[in-house]
């Protein structure tokens, strides 16, 4: 949050976003009760809440988060209800990609394939899956929005 709050870069990079989740239930592991999982939904909600309104519109924040298989789709991996049932995580992104490979091919899947989550503003892609390189992403997300 101390970069995030007086930024001077352009692009940032949560590697790996689900931690922040996993580090504050292994610091209350031992806290009972549904509390802990309401307040971690909470922080995390308001970390991508905070960055969408405060954040200039020139600074793009990207989130590299886990992903689970739950009933045949994969999303993105949580902790607790909240965020997977009540907020998806994903909802609160214009573009969620998904790193995936085929053998040695590593690519960024673009569009849900109705098993994913994956979204993108139409046209900003020319492809379904497109090269694993953030660079290349960043350049074409700030053509697309004229950044």
């Amino acid at each position: 949050m101390k970069a995030l709050s007086a930024p001077t870069l352009k692009r940032y990079v949560i590697d790996d976003s689900q931690y922040l989740l996993v580090n504050e239930f292994f610091d209350r592991a031992k806290e009972t009760g549904y509390q802990k999982f309401t307040d971690m939904a909470l922080n995390f909600r308001n970390l991508i809440h905070y960055i969408y309104r405060e954040m200039p519109d020139d600074v793009i924040v990207y989130f590299l988060h886990h992903t689970e298989i739950d009933d045949g789709k994969v999303t993105a991996k949580t902790i607790g209800k909240m965020l997977k049932e009540k907020l998806t995580v994903e909802g609160c992104f214009d573009i969620v990609l998904m790193a995936d490979s085929e053998g040695a091919d590593h690519f960024f899947l673009t569009q849900s394939d109705g098993y994913t989550t994956c979204k993108s503003p139409e046209e900003m892609f020319d492809a379904l899956k497109i090269p694993n390189d953030l660079k290349a992403v960043d350049d074409k997300i700030r053509e697309y929005y004229d950044l």
